[in-house]
């Protein structure tokens, strides 16, 4: 197998799982004092939002790889 095709496979999964999952969140802990036998952490939220546009993007480029590593094969 060709390694456009797998490329192409790749980024169609990506391309899908981005407009499934439209953002995620995730943790940071920061220590913000640490006196003697005492620490004092916070856990930040993170979001990160990904664009619908970009998921269709990431899908039509590996459309298009899938396409042309199955044309040069039958080359």
């Amino acid at each position: 197998m060709k390694i456009i095709v797998i490329v192409g496979r790749i980024l169609v999964v990506l391309g899908v799982i981005a407009l499934v999952i439209p953002s995620f969140k995730y943790f940071t802990t920061e220590r913000v004092a640490n006196v003697g036998l005492f620490q004092i952490d916070i856990s930040q939220p993170h979001t990160v939002v990904l664009n619908p546009i970009a998921g269709v993007i990431v899908i039509a480029v590996g459309v298009a790889l899938l396409v042309l590593g199955n044309r040069q094969e039958h080359i």
